[in-house]
């Protein structure tokens, strides 16, 4: 069996990010209950020289839009980065899942020669497709993810393990 290089993206992308929105919730919950400033919560952050919870959840989403971008040729939309509650997260989130919704599997699929160039620091790398996918924006993404969700653990909120995978496929799915 093969999989495609949208199949191994974009639902990976809305999966995570559905999952992310879930963990918000119960952060935005845990602040209501525990009569927390909800400001404090997102501008938590685990070391001093780390992006704050907000800033992950900006940079999940940013890594979500412009993998999927990129790998379907375009240039990625901009969304500026002034989110200070919860309810503004829950809207980029949305932003970013209508935007990944919007790209077609074949913009993606059949175009594994397409080069992907980025300007980094150090200057401009190039990456095939896939290996641009495996190796940069997968760990970029989860890390960010993961990066909010400890955070929000750090900081009190209830979460576990399934709250971080989020609903499993049904078993069919997985033979």
């Amino acid at each position: 069996m093969t999989i495609s290089l949208y199949h191994a993206s974009v639902p990976v992308f809305l999966r995570g990010l559905d999952n992310l929105e879930a963990v918000l919730r119960k952060a935005q919950a845990h602040a209501a209950e525990k009569q927390l400033d909800p400001a404090a919560l997102l501008s938590a952050r685990l070391a001093p020289d780390m992006f704050d919870l907000t800033r992950q959840v900006q940079s999940a989403c940013d890594a979500a839009k412009a993998g999927t971008a990129r790998l379907a040729g375009q240039t990625p939309p901009s969304f500026a980065d002034t989110e200070t509650t919860f309810a503004e997260l829950f809207e980029r989130i949305a932003k970013t899942v209508a935007f990944i919704k919007s790209v077609p599997a074949s913009d993606i699929d059949g175009h594994e020669d397409r080069v992907v160039t980025l300007k980094m620091r150090g200057g401009e790398v190039s990456f095939a497709p896939v290996p641009y996918l495996l190796s940069f924006v997968l760990p970029n993404f989860y890390f960010h993810l993961t990066t909010a969700y400890g955070v929000m653990r750090h900081y009190g909120v209830q979460l576990g393990k399934l709250d971080y995978l989020g609903t499993l496929p049904p078993p069919a799915d997985w033979i």
